[in-house]
């Protein structure tokens, strides 16, 4: 009965009140707060009263999830609050109802026992049915079993405005213990202890914004925990927001600039609100919010979302899922949560709710779930798809499913065949990695090339003199973390190349050739500290007619950039960030960068001619500590929205322009040397 009255309830809340007492009071704030957080609330303020309560507000008892009762002085002189009363104990009892009072300026004691003023007007009800000795009895045992319940009491909590977002905030709690399981039965197994571990991660001990992350592999459960923590903690929370999916939203055209709008319209629980207006920040800056970022991949798409943690109040709390871990370092997420596979015993109960719709294996199938556990390693990812796709299948399937997974682990598959479409591999798991110069060269499929390092320690694990070529001549994706060899493969196609990774590499160039360059469709990642200018010179930069983001952070050897270098139709994001020896820019004559990182670069001025760069909405400079001033042209650029100034040390003023702009501009000006900011910005800042 109670599980099934769960599924269909038509209101979250009901509410039971006397209208004389606290219609135009506490009611009223209660059904406005819980109507903001929509929460479905039935209020009955607008139904003409007769002596019983009606057939429809009866069904209305039953088809909530939670019944609040404000208890005021007058509650019990009125029949219909009585009747609703033992209605809704009724269904607390036949439905497990959750039911809340809240005392509002009576004391429970006076409700339990009929006593002092709420007693006076029972009392005068109670002279006039007092023939109907039965419905005395019920609504007197009613009075004492209710204010017997854990509820509120307004003695206690002097505000109004406190006391409703005490209610609010404890009936977002119950309702989540009402639906929440529910919700997530099939998704949440195992996982108790994570929680709760990461949770503690969270902890108040902190003096500034408290973030943690969660690590792992894809398809470990990072998104499902985070939602789990999410929906149980943000109840506490003046404003929450969870963004999903940011590294899949930040690569759709204007994506970054949806989440943003997201966020703080989430936040602020107002859909108007604009991203980088002060005003709204102003706002934030004064309140609780809980926000989780998930699959975040690189630092910059934190960066544009957020700028930086320094306008959030100390109790605020972030946290971020991610698989590379150096995103959470460079954010100094401190407290990181390593995502391990299932036990087996929770693997296998996840296995079997999507395979057989229950919490084992059938016995037939025993063995072969087995298998399947197995290859699945504990991710859960792996073992929904799996459980789904062979639910209600025959034996002979799943015993030719598994002959076909156990055949692609093989490792006689696995030497040096032509089948191969991609390598995926985590070279921190292993000691060691001694290539042939031909493990690849039969590869001639392979497509998807990927040695990634889940946690780093500095030793390059690749050990190879050189490579036959012939197996990256289809090569579409190529991460290689610690390549081991000065240069690329010389037959790797750049016509047909996406994307190329290579971190903490030896790498210097990375082709001998600028053919190769003709075609390069998407993006180049260059993330290799010994990458050298020449590899980005004149000559070169007509081939990259369709790159559409360069990033050369940590790149410490790059001097300059070769003219021309802004012009690139396709160009949107240039990350130079790290490039310490990188003192100036080339001259520009046009471009559509919309995002500029020269964090921690050497650079002393901005050339006059960044005005061109009409579409650029994010300009970081910070840590350039040896820029002294900002060019007037800037003042042109109507698209800029963030400028990042931090831990410009060397920067001693601002200019008087800046507050003339006709667009909201955020500046950070953290950890700078600045000590009077310009009269107009004073009064731009006034008058929004």
């Amino acid at each position: 009965m109670a599980s099934s009255s769960r599924n269909n309830k038509k209101y979250d809340v009901f509410v039971s009140f006397r209208g004389e007492d606290t219609r135009d009071n506490f009611t009223s704030h209660l059904y406005s707060a819980l109507c903001r957080q929509n929460i479905q609330t039935f209020i009955d303020d607008q139904l003409n009263r007769g002596d019983e309560i009606s057939e429809s507000l009866a069904n209305a008892i039953e088809a909530s999830a939670i019944s609040v009762i404000v208890f005021s002085e007058g509650y019990a002189s009125s029949r219909w609050c009585l009747d609703e009363l033992v209605k809704i104990l009724e269904c607390k009892k036949d439905y497990v109802q959750i039911v809340i009072p809240v005392f509002y300026r009576v004391d429970p004691s006076d409700v339990r026992n009929q006593t002092g003023s709420f007693g006076d007007s029972f009392s005068k009800l109670e002279e006039k049915l007092k023939e109907n000795t039965e419905k005395l009895r019920s609504w007197r045992n009613a009075l004492k079993e209710a204010a017997s319940l854990s509820g509120f009491h307004s003695l206690n909590i002097r505000r109004e405005s406190d006391l409703t977002n005490e209610v609010v905030n404890h009936i977002l709690k119950r309702l989540d213990e009402v639906f929440q399981p529910r919700d997530n039965k099939n998704q949440l197994v195992g996982v108790e202890s994570t929680v709760e571990e990461i949770e503690s991660l969270l902890g108040v001990e902190s003096k500034g914004v408290y973030a943690s992350g969660i690590w792992g592999i894809g398809g470990i459960g990072k998104t499902t925990i985070a939602r789990a923590i999410f929906d149980k903690i943000s109840g506490d929370f003046e404003g929450s927001c969870f963004l999903e999916n940011v590294r899949e939203e930040s690569q759709r055209p204007g994506g970054l600039a949806c989440l943003r709008q997201k966020l703080l319209s989430n936040l602020l629980k107002d859909k108007s609100a604009m991203p980088y207006i002060d005003l709204n920040f102003r706002r934030l800056s004064r309140m609780k919010v809980l926000i989780v970022f998930d699959d975040v991949t690189c630092f910059s798409q934190l960066e544009s979302l957020m700028g930086s943690l320094d306008w959030l109040t100390p109790v605020s709390r972030i946290i971020l899922t991610t698989r590379n871990k150096q995103v959470l370092r460079n954010w100094g997420v401190s407290k990181i949560y390593e995502m391990e596979a299932l036990e087996y015993h929770h693997a296998l109960e996840l296995f079997s709710r999507h395979a057989f719709k229950q919490n084992h294996p059938d016995v037939v199938y025993k063995e072969l779930s087995s298998k399947v556990m197995k290859y699945a390693q504990g991710v859960p990812l792996a073992l929904k798809v799996l459980g789904c796709f062979l639910y209600k299948r025959e034996k002979e399937l799943w015993e030719s499913a598994i002959d076909k997974l156990q055949r692609i682990l093989h490792p006689s598959i696995l030497e040096g065949t032509e089948k191969i479409e991609g390598i995926c591999l985590d070279v921190s798991k292993v000691k060691e990695i001694h290539l042939n110069p031909n493990t690849f060269s039969k590869m001639r499929k392979l497509r998807f090339l990927k040695f990634y390092s889940s946690s780093f320690n500095g030793e390059n694990k690749c050990k190879v003199s050189h490579l036959q070529d012939l197996g990256f001549a289809e090569v579409k994706y190529l991460h290689w973390h610690g390549y081991p060899l000065k240069s690329l493969p010389s037959n790797l196609s750049a016509e047909k190349l996406v994307f190329l990774e290579v971190p903490n590499s030896d790498i210097e160039q990375l082709w001998n050739g600028v053919k190769h360059y003709s075609k390069l469709n998407q993006l180049i990642h260059a993330a290799c500290k010994k990458l050298i200018a020449k590899t980005l010179n004149p000559t070169l930069i007509p081939h990259l007619n369709k790159l559409v983001i360069l990033n050369l952070r940590g790149s410490k050897s790059l001097k300059s950039l070769p003219a021309g270098i802004f012009n690139l139709e396709f160009l949107t994001e240039l990350d130079l960030s790290g490039c310490s020896k990188l003192k100036r820019l080339p001259e520009i004559s046009s471009g559509n960068i919309g995002q500029f990182f020269l964090s921690g670069t050497a650079i002393e001025e901005l050339p006059s001619s960044f005005e061109l760069l009409l579409r650029l909405w994010l300009l970081d400079l910070s840590d350039c500590k040896r820029l002294k001033s900002l060019p007037s042209s800037l003042r042109k650029l109507k698209s800029l929205e963030l400028l990042s100034l931090r831990g410009c040390s060397n920067l001693q003023r601002l200019p008087e322009w800046l507050g003339q702009l006709s667009s909201p501009l955020k500046v950070n000006l953290m950890k700078t040397n600045i000590e009077r900011i310009p009269e107009s910005i004073i009064q731009q800042f006034m008058l929004r």
